[in-house]
């Protein structure tokens, strides 16, 4: 993971987390919280359209067990 992660917004994060099996389980503000099966939780900041900072982009994609080369 040395190289930049892409700048994405959060509506990317939410459907690539979707296919890999997590669903929304709750929402608090702008922040939706999803889980899967095997009880892994991902906090994703979702303000309309904005783009996420890497260093959250990276921490969401270690949380899920994404690699970020699926980001793009």
């Amino acid at each position: 993971m040395s190289e930049k992660l892409p700048r994405v917004p959060a509506h990317k994060i939410i459907t690539l987390l979707k296919r890999k099996g997590f669903t929304c389980v709750r929402q608090s503000g702008s922040h939706k919280i999803f889980k899967n099966d095997a009880g892994i939780r991902v906090t994703v900041p979702d303000h309309a359209g904005k783009i996420l900072h890497p260093k959250i982009t990276k921490q969401i994609c270690k949380d899920a067990g994404i690699n970020p080369d699926e980001l793009m």
